[in-house]
């Protein structure tokens, strides 16, 4: 529902660590965009509200199949970068205003999106009751949490949190506005990955995001078969549909971050010394 014709150069908008930019790297840009990869088909024709929008990137690639998005943002600069980068897009709209005030009539929306606001707000009671307000009574919201016990486990606390919240106290306060809740939970994590194929089928589906925004399903093939047999000609005992496996120190992950920073180390210490032959070689030519 997008036209072609997009900004050659678009604005970027400088991250602060407040809000994900899709110019972000590594974690915390899988994390970011799956949630809207995720929500994405629940969109389809929709009425969508972006709640707390941020830069705006996921608002647009869900505008590629609602029948409307509406981003919000508290943030005048935000609002502003977010319609220069994606005003081009006829299905899409901007505005600035509050999560807990919000300027939209009774029943307006059918979906509503709001991907890591709740731990920013002391008022989160009032938020879920204005997206409760502003649903339709056939309408979905799909929000995100960072769980409080996991997030912040052997790291520093996030500055911009308010109000962390354990799978508990998220459930609950979502249970005060929204009777029907289904709980999933997100990690980026390296593991092992065995999945039940469909009959006379190999391939398994994956969400993959291309250079342009566009979203597409992708077919993952895997790399060895396991098969389960009966010696009786009775089905074999099920077992999950999906499996993952790792160590309990997930030492993949760990040497990944270990060669990231050895990276960035070395990448700094690369420019140090390309300042100091830069200074050697002035120094020769006054000589």
């Amino acid at each position: 529902m997008s036209d072609s014709n997009a900004p050659s150069q678009p604005p970027v908008l400088p991250f602060t660590g407040e809000r994900f930019t899709p110019e972000c790297v590594r974690e915390i840009w899988y994390e970011h965009w799956h949630r809207y990869a995720f929500a994405r088909a629940l969109c389809a024709g929709k009425r969508v509200l972006d709640a707390a929008c941020g830069e705006g990137y996921g608002s647009a690639m869900l505008a590629q199949v609602a029948g409307h998005v509406t981003g919000v943002d508290l943030d005048a600069q935000t609002i502003a970068h977010a319609k220069a980068r994606y005003g081009h897009i006829g299905n899409l709209s901007f505005r600035k205003g509050s999560v807990t005030a919000l300027d939209l009539p009774d029943a307006s929306v059918d979906v509503i999106v709001s991907f890591e606001t709740i731990e920013h707000l002391a008022e989160q009671e009032t938020m879920l009751a204005e997206f409760r307000r502003v649903l339709a009574p056939h309408g979905l919201l799909v929000i995100s949490s960072p769980d409080r016990e996991t997030y912040n486990a052997g790291g520093e606390s996030n500055p911009f949190h308010v109000r962390e919240l354990s799978r508990e106290e998220f459930e609950a306060l979502l249970r005060t506005h929204f009777p029907a809740v289904t709980l999933y939970g997100q990690k980026l994590a390296f593991h092992s990955t065995l999945w039940r194929l469909p009959d006379g089928a190999g391939q398994a589906q994956a969400l993959v995001l291309a250079a342009d925004g566009s979203l597409a399903t992708a077919h993952e093939a895997p790399v060895y078969y396991v098969a389960v047999c009966a010696a009786e000609g009775v089905p074999p005992p099920s077992l999950p549909g999906l499996s993952v496996f790792s160590d309990r120190e997930a030492s993949v992950y760990g040497h990944y971050h270990s060669e990231i920073r050895r990276l960035i180390h070395a990448d700094h210490r690369i420019i140090e010394l390309e300042r100091e032959l830069a200074a050697l070689r002035a120094a020769l030519g006054r000589e």
